[in-house]
């Protein structure tokens, strides 16, 4: 932690004129950047008593090491200047705005006098009617638009109702028929909440009743000749109709059911019900929840009902409700709703037709309930600053861990061992310095010494990134493709010693065999790239005591000892810590906690992501596998050129020697062992992706997906093996 007074200007260095300045930390990397109008007071802010400071500010003049300005004339060009440098620098301390929308509700203030009905947003309130939510709020109102012709319930404000009270004079939807105008005395309160009741009615599905009764009250004015009166009810009857069209027929023989939908992870469920009523939707609803406890779907959809229907009784409990799990046992819940909603209740998980697809949609709305929360919870600065606490806290840090690299290894049975290494700084996700490494020195499952391989080459590179002075040997500049004298290329398609590689680059016969795929590299002022430069306060692995005493061996070996070490065991969600014997356990509801799971489980999804990729390269070639001496370079060459293993074995030896790389001995060894082997299923064209048709080497439709491993066993027996 630095001391912001080791690094403030001297009196009077600071000029009084508009302004950017750059916050930088020891790594020379800008952490904030700002504009001023006056550059002297707004920078003499920051160097004040730390206790005065807001905490997020305390942080980030702690962290930082020095501080630097540039001059502009005016404010404007502060501005531009200020956009240009968050955009090209991405500090950490800057704000980053994520879309918070909450989908608007059309409600009724069945809590007030006058009931209102209105668009609302945001938290519920009590004794306040909901239906929704909509997509746009324009929608709202052109729904009301229609129903106010026949329930001309009021719509005004506050100020609006309480101004015509005193002068006496309704607004405009008053005179127009569009409001009862209770402001004026023009209807009673209790007959204006009845209609305001009628109007919740119809919205919530009860619409066949209402109707049949106004055509029997225009056939009523019909017959005693009061064809204006019939006229203004059948214009009613319109609007109400053309108002039930807005609200699109999901299921047919005027259904009313809810449906219930659940997305979950390792932590947290999502839950999305569908409010059914005559065949139309009629309300969504939805939460999420901690899972503190292993606990099955099933469960989840048993506590779901409970908590939707514990407080209801009657209409409230629809005749269906279609579920993806049925609680077990399935009949004293079934009964319970039988007995709250007075008759029969159907409770089942749909098998097929409409029910079946729209289930699906619900599900949708689930998972993307999940991921929003998600993103709320991870974009919400006072819990990320909580959980950074937490962890330094927990581990006994001096300062929370601002950058955050997670470790995980991934394999097949011992087969394309891989490793991934994620990074959050200031608890989110940094997917432009995410690294992935191969595992070639050795065979089997040996998650150990797997991470101490990848955190010792990890780490020797930084030790090398930090020895470097800045400069490269030959001088040359950066440009697209432009080769170092030392074997680096700018990213764009290039080869360093190393085996890292830029996004367009690939890492061949890389020395150590490490090949890393990763976005821009990151840059300082003299525009060179810095690949492993920027160190992290915390290493978390995933494993336990083993794995976490092999990256704390790997840090001692390099003389490292400025960088804390931990461990997430997933079987209990403990934290290990080295040469501890004991676990640090902490709560279930700790934020800490959550943000150590997450970056364990993207470190896991990156992880298996790019060994299945791998796995998939591997499998495809099929019977070249079987080839001696064919390395996976040479078997993606004769795929590319003839298309098809089929049109491969019928090759003569002549064509295949026309491969570039290809001499006659390999093209006999390839024609021998093809012509020995079985065709098995369907050729792949691995230039494409795509399972190749036997009779003319076009695109086949299949329920397999490119990319993914064609390998043995079903689909449970494929995941139990992958680690």
């Amino acid at each position: 932690m630095a001391d912001p007074s080791s690094y403030r200007p001297r009196p009077g260095e600071i000029p009084d004129t508009p302004g950017v300045y750059r916050f930088r930390d020891e790594h020379r990397r800008v952490i904030y950047v700002g504009k001023a109008k006056s550059l002297r007071q707004r920078l003499a802010n920051y160097f004040q008593d730390l206790a005065h400071l807001h905490p997020r500010t305390r942080t980030m003049v702690t962290t930082a090491a020095s501080v630097e300005w540039t001059v502009v004339s005016t404010e404007v060009e502060a501005l531009q200047l200020e956009y240009s440098w968050i955009k090209e620098y991405d500090p950490r301390f800057n704000v980053k705005y994520r879309d918070d929308k909450s989908y608007p509700y059309l409600a009724v203030t069945m809590n007030e006098e006058f009931p209102r009905v209105q668009v609302m947003r945001g938290h519920k309130k009590k004794g306040v009617r909901y239906f929704g939510p909509y997509g746009h709020a324009w929608a709202i109102r052109d729904t009301v638009d229609l129903l106010l012709r026949v329930f001309p319930v009021r719509t005004c404000s506050t100020g609006v109702f309480k101004n015509a009270a005193r002068t006496g004079r309704p607004c405009l939807l008053g005179y127009i028929g569009k409001c009862s105008a209770p402001c004026v005395g023009r209807i009673t309160p209790d007959d204006h909440w009845d209609l305001a009741d009628e109007f919740c009615d119809f919205m919530a599905g009860r619409t066949g009743t209402y109707l049949r009764r106004l055509e029997r009250q225009m056939a009523d004015a019909a017959e005693e000749m009061e064809y204006e009166r019939a006229a203004r009810l059948r214009d009613d009857i319109g609007a109400l109709k053309k108002a039930m069209e807005k609200s699109a027929v999901v299921l047919a023989d005027a259904t009313d059911a809810d449906l219930i939908a659940v997305a979950e992870d390792e932590l947290e469920a999502a839950v999305q019900i569908f409010h059914v009523r005559g065949g139309r939707v009629r309300g969504q609803r939805g939460w999420v929840t901690d899972k503190v406890e292993e606990i099955t779907t099933a469960a989840l959809v048993e506590h779901a009902l409970q908590q939707l229907y514990g407080e209801e009784s009657g209409d409230a409990v629809p005749k269906e409700v279609l579920v993806p799990a049925l609680p077990d046992p399935v009949e004293p819940v079934q009964q319970w709703l039988t007995e709250r909603r007075g008759s029969g209740v159907s409770l089942r998980i749909p098998q097929r037709g409409d029910k079946k697809a729209l289930m699906e949609t619900v599900q949708r709305n689930a998972q993307q309930a999940l991921v929003l929360h998600k993103t709320k919870r991870a974009s919400d600065l006072t819990t990320r600053s909580r959980a950074l606490e937490e962890i330094a806290e927990a581990l006994d840090l001096d300062s929370a861990p601002l950058r955050i690299e997670c470790y995980d290894i991934s394999h097949l049975q011992g087969d394309d061992v891989v490793a991934s290494m994620v990074v959050f700084e200031d608890g989110l996700a940094r997917k432009s310095e995410y690294r992935r490494f191969q595992i070639k020195g050795f065979e089997g499952q040996d998650d150990v010494r797997s991470m101490h391989e990848v955190i010792t080459r990890r780490f020797r590179r930084y030790l090398a990134e930090k020895e470097k002075t800045g400069e490269w040997a030959d001088g040359e500049s950066l440009t697209d493709g432009g080769q170092h004298a030392d074997g680096a290329q700018h990213p764009g398609g290039g080869q360093h010693p190393g085996g890292d590689a830029g996004p367009g680059g690939q890492a061949a016969a890389p020395d150590d065999g490490e090949a890393l795929t990763h976005g821009p590299a990151l840059k300082d002022d003299d525009g060179r790239p810095k690949r492993f430069a920027y160190p992290p306060q915390l290493v978390v692995v995933d494993g336990g005591q083993p794995q976490v005493a092999a990256a704390q061996r790997a840090l001692d070996e390099l003389g490292i000892d400025d960088i804390a070490v931990c461990g997430l065991a997933k079987r209990l969600e403990e934290v290990w810590l080295p040469r501890e014997d004991d676990p640090v356990v902490l709560p279930r509801t700790s934020e800490g906690l959550y943000l150590l799971q997450r970056v364990r489980d993207e470190a896991h999804r990156f992880a298996i992501t790019y060994q299945r990729t791998k796995r998939a390269k591997r499998f495809r070639a099929g019977p070249l596998d079987d080839v001696p001496g064919l390395g996976e370079t040479r078997k993606q060459a004769l795929i590319k050129h003839f298309g098809s293993v089929k049109r491969l074995r019928a090759a003569t030896i002549d064509q295949i020697c026309e491969v570039p790389g290809i001499g006659r001995k390999t093209a006999e060894t390839v024609a021998v062992a093809l012509a020995g082997a079985t065709p098995a299923g369907p050729a792949v064209n691995t230039a494409t992706g795509e399972i190749m048709d036997d009779d003319d080497g076009a695109p086949e439709t299949t329920a397999d997906a490119p990319g993914e491993p064609v390998s043995a066993g079903t689909p449970d027996e494929r995941r139990g093996q992958e680690r």
